[in-house]
This record gives C-alpha cells, structure tokens and sequence, in this order.
C-alpha cells in the first residue's frame, strides 16, 4: 500500500528571490566587466604595436630627411669648361637636324671633367689636398657632377663665374656624421680613411659642412653609383602612372559592374555564380594577379616588362573585386523607398536609379573607389612578377616606360648591402609611402562625412 507523499512545498520568499536575482545580476556583470577587460586589452595591445611600429619607422627615417652637404665656391672654369656655342634652330632648320646638333652638342659637354671643378674648389679650403687628390674626389658623392653638367647645359652664361652651391657629401661620411659607424673602430674596420676623417671634422667645424634638407630625395631617381643621391622620384612617377591606370579603369568597370548586378541582372544561377567568384576573387593573394598578368600581359599581349601600364593593369584585376564590393554594399544600404517612390511618380527604372539612387550612394562608392586604390598603393608582390623590381636610373615620362614603384624601391633598398646608409633611407621612403596612403583614407573618411546622407 502507497503512503501518500505529503503536499507540504518549501515556502520561497520574496527575500529568496531577491537574493538569487541579485547573485545573478552580479555573475553577469562581473562576466560583463571581464568582456571589456579584455576587448580593452585588445584594443590597447593593437595600439601599443602600432604606436611601436611608427616609433621605431620614424626614428630612423626622420634622419634621412635631411643629408650632409658641403657648402664649396664652385668656379666654372672657362680653360676646363671647353664648348662650343650652344646650338640654336634656325629658320630653315628642321627639328631633327636640330635635334641631332642639340644632342651632339650636349654630348660634348658630356665629355667635360666636372670633378676638376669640385677638386679645385676643395683645393682652397683643404691646403694639404694636393698630397691626397684620390681621397679628396671622394669628399663629394659622384653625382653632384652630373648636377655641374646641367647647369651649364641650362644655362652657358654661367662659364667664368662662381657659384656657391651645396653638394652632397658621400653616404659614407653621412653615415660618420650622424654616428652610425663607430668612431673606436681601428683604421682597417673603417670606411673612410684617416685623412678623410681628418678633413670632415675640419670642414665640419668650420661650417662648410652641414645637414640640410635632402630635396634629393624627392628630386632624384635611384642610382647605384651616386648612393648618397639616390631618390624616390623615379618610382613615385611609376605609382602614380598605375594609379592613373587604376583610377581610369578599375574604378569606372567596378562601379558599372556593381550598379548592373544590385539592380538590372536577373537573379539565376549566372548571376549567383558570377556574385561568388566575385567574392573569391577579393580573397584571392595578390601574387597570384602578378602571375596572371606575367603570363597575359607580358606573354600574350608582349607589353613592356617594368612598365607602369602593365602594373596599372595587374593592380586594376586586383581592385576590381574590392570596388564592386563595395559599390553593392552601398547600393543595398539605400532604402527600397527611395525607388518605390520615383517608380511611383513614374520615373523608368533607369531614371530610378540613375536620378535618384546613385546620387545619395556616391559618398560610398567613392569611399570604396578611394580605399581599393589606397590597398593598390600599397601592393609589392604582384610588381615583383612582372619585372618592377629592376634597377631603373631614370624618372619614367608615360606609363609605357620602364620604372619602378614606391613599395618595390622599398624593398630594392632594405636589401642594398651599404645597410647603415640605405635602412634609414627605407624607413623614410616607407613613411613618404604611409603618408599618401593615410591621405587617401582620410580622402575618403572626409568624402563620407561630407557627402554623407542619413535616413
């Protein structure tokens, strides 16, 4: 027989239940407090990394902004300054005879000994130069010749007279000016001999020589055999040129791309197969595109290798996914009612879109024009494939010519072998390279909240 349970139930009070909800208030707040602990660590370890990353850039590439420079009276000797006229077009003349003379003549003025011309100068501040000729043609780095030569090529008046001009010292004394060799080292560990030491810190003393801004580094393309005046003006040409190549085909083909699939294409399984590759695409590894354009570009289409139009073209395959992308995302962030209502006063669906939609989503689409641009600026891999990491010694004048980039001169620097010269020349062109793309972002930041429209 069963004994009936007995009905009595445990009395909860309201005390209880306060209780219980209160121990569960605090586990969840504590478990709250935790979260943003650490997604404040997060946040804060992302920051001390980047503050990290930019401290250790432009503490070395601040210094390679300003160079040595040797302060001389430069006389333009007529008895070694030897040229003829310089050669004007006459009336009569066609301008490839004039172009031949032109050249011939320069070419003469080619042959003239320029370095006579610093040594002498040298001369009269060093007395005991004389005795040391070999070690006083390396007081000043090799290029600055050039630089005599086109003076008198831009303008012949200045024969007989004397300017005073500030040359560039070799990088090897930038280097022992700024401290970067260790002046302890015996005479066989350093790079500069006694006597060039000797007459550095007499020069340097007497204020002939100086750190001054480096406009070299702007003005100059790269050179292997003038280090100390090699710049970044040939490979800025070359970013710019694909840039240009970028804007004028990635931008327009990705908006027109994008403005088709969100709002004309028909939904089927091209479309879903199109949308899907166009994803895949985005996350392909940007080599890959390099290998692409190697073989089509170069191989099928024999375009020159090193050339900005070939670069511009294999950045273009890149940006494409990334401007659609974002071109569709500001599409759909429009509201339906927008359409609904020019369809209803009976505008055509061109009209629609055309007319109303695109005008409240160009803010996001240049955002996302100016972003993918800003990744291109960046991208080194894919240039290496295509023969942009080659020596170029000249500023390209179209984008058919060879050249290099911003972030392949980058790369072509951290690997040169005079590392105490050139691994603060990197981190310098590394911040000029930060300094456009951090502009492009802001561009785009400013463009979004300028033309910004909420709903």
């Amino acid at each position: 027989m069963k004994v009936a349970e007995p009905l009595i139930k445990p009395v909860i009070t309201a005390g209880t239940v306060q209780q219980k909800v209160t121990a569960s208030l605090g586990r969840r707040h504590r478990k709250e407090r935790v979260f943003k602990g650490f997604g404040l660590a997060a946040v804060l370890a992302s920051l001390a990394l980047v503050l990290i990353l930019f401290v250790n850039i432009f503490s070395k590439g601040l210094p390679a902004f300003w160079q040595s420079a040797i302060t001389l009276d430069i006389y333009f000797d007529p008895q070694v300054v030897k040229i003829s006229e310089k050669p004007v077009q006459a009336a009569n003349e066609s301008d490839n005879a004039f172009r031949q003379r032109d050249i011939e003549w320069q070419t003469e003025v080619g042959f003239i000994n320029f370095n006579r011309l610093i040594t002498d100068s040298l001369e009269k501040v060093l007395p005991d130069a004389t005795q040391h000729r070999r070690d006083l043609q390396r007081l000043v780095t090799s290029g600055e010749r050039f630089a005599l030569r086109d003076m008198v090529v831009q303008d012949t008046s200045i024969i007989g007279q004397t300017r005073t001009l500030h040359l560039l010292t070799d990088a090897n004394i930038d280097v022992w000016l700024k401290g970067n060799i260790d002046r302890s080292l015996p005479d066989t560990m350093q790079q500069l001999s006694p006597k060039m030491r000797e007459w550095v810190q007499q020069l340097s003393e007497q204020g002939l020589i100086q750190n001054r801004f480096s406009f070299a580094l702007f003005m100059n393309a790269d050179s292997r055999s003038s280090l100390a005046s090699a710049g970044l003006a040939g490979a800025f040409m070359g970013s710019l040129y694909m840039m240009l190549v970028v804007i004028i085909l990635a931008v327009p083909m990705g908006v027109a791309a994008a403005i088709y699939l969100e709002e004309f294409a028909p939904k089927n399984r091209f479309t879903d197969f199109v949308e899907v590759n166009i994803n895949n695409l985005a996350a392909v590894p940007s080599i890959v595109f390099g290998l692409l354009g190697a073989s089509v570009f170069i191989g099928w289409f024999n375009l020159p290798m090193s050339a900005p139009i070939v670069g511009g073209l294999v950045l273009s395959l890149m940006t494409l996914p990334t401007v659609i992308i974002a071109t569709r995302s500001t599409l759909k962030a429009i509201p339906p009612s927008i359409r609904q209502a020019a369809l209803g006063l009976g505008a055509s669906k061109m009209q629609a879109i055309f007319h109303h939609v695109l005008p409240l989503a160009i803010p996001g689409i240049l955002t996302g024009a100016i972003l993918g641009v800003a990744q291109a600026l960046g991208e080194a891999a894919p240039l290496l494939l295509i023969g942009m990491k080659s020596f170029v010694a000249a500023v390209p004048g179209s984008p058919f010519d060879q050249s290099t980039a911003l972030p392949v001169q980058i790369f072509l620097w951290q690997g040169n072998e005079l590392r105490n010269f050139f691994e603060a020349r990197t981190s310098a062109a590394i911040i000029v390279l930060l300094a456009l793309m951090i502009s492009l972002n802001a561009l785009a930041i400013w463009l979004r909240k300028k033309y910004e429209k909420r709903w």
